[in-house]
């Protein structure tokens, strides 16, 4: 059975993200898929695993119609069978899934699971691309959970590229950020990392907090997906990944969560305790919006 003080404090965490790649439409197979990969993450000896954003859907969906054919509620089929798995292997889950809302309403969500069920679900603020054709954006900010791992973060996908968002997990005391991601192949300079990448790397080092980002491979509908599968330190170094666009599998690192409690960066600087709070905008209103 999993511990049930909620602030033991444990030497090293064992992480798992496991990239793979869902079918959108196949629901069997996804649960199939992400019940395997979430297994064989266990067989590793993982404490924590993290999957892909909207693996029990799929991703490119042809209309908001098919979508909703696709969604679940926090009862559906999936998060029951996840429940059960985090229970039966005493894991820390953290997932995608296209989940339905009342009135036909869909959010792009993020569950939290442990040993004893559905601890938080997380629904995506920001939005990309077509995804503002499908679903609600959400309207709170992102979750930190104690759990008996550490204090863990949620956020999805695109919400990685606001720096503001991130630091509302950081100032939560978050220990460690997971990330369920698809990440689509907008192409990069030869040589280069994804610049999806270069951000998990950089809001980890901003923030001194440890980031575990899952991402989808292979093409859905002729989109191609980076993969870039990775986990990354509070220094913002990989430790664990990035996986390569076509490469199923997974990436796994054991990680000292404590070090993420220390925000010092020299003996005269502290990433929190610096800003200059007096000196920003209490809100974006100052800068006028502008279309595209």
């Amino acid at each position: 059975m999993a511990p049930s003080a909620p602030d033991i404090l444990l030497a090293a965490v064992r992480v798992v993200c496991c990239q793979i790649a869902p079918r959108v439409g196949e629901l069997a197979y996804n649960r199939r898929l992400c019940a395997q990969a979430i297994r064989n993450a266990a067989q590793d000896g993982a404490q924590l695993v993290v999957l892909p954003e909207l693996a029990q859907s799929g991703y490119v969906f042809a209309n908001k119609a098919e979508a909703l054919s696709l969604a679940e509620a926090l009862d559906g089929t999936t998060l029951r069978e996840w429940q059960e798995l985090a229970h039966e292997l005493n894991l820390v889950l953290v997932a995608g899934f296209c989940e339905l809302l009342d009135g036909n309403e869909l959010s792009n969500s993020a569950v939290l699971i442990d040993p004893t069920g559905v601890r938080s679900v997380y629904r995506k603020a920001h939005l990309w691309d077509q995804e503002k054709r499908f679903f609600t954006p959400g309207h709170a900010s992102p979750p930190v959970i104690q759990t008996h791992l550490g204090r863990i973060g949620m956020v999805i996908c695109y919400d990685l590229e606001f720096p503001e968002w991130v630091r509302l997990v950081a100032l939560q005391g978050a220990q460690l950020l997971c990330v369920p991601t698809n990440w689509p192949d907008g192409g990069h300079p030869t040589g280069e990392r994804p610049s999806e990448v270069v951000r998990v790397q950089a809001n980890a080092a901003f923030n001194r907090l440890f980031i575990a980002a899952s991402g989808r491979c292979g093409t859905e509908r002729d989109v191609p997906w980076i993969g870039g599968s990775v986990i990354v330190d509070c220094d913002g170094y990989p430790v664990a990944g990035p996986l390569g666009p076509d490469a199923p599998g997974a990436v796994w690192v054991s990680l000292p969560l404590n070090d993420a409690d220390n925000k010092w960066v020299n003996a005269n600087n502290h990433v929190l305790n610096d800003r200059r709070t007096d000196l920003y905008p209490a809100s974006d209103t100052a800068f006028p919006r502008r279309s595209p």
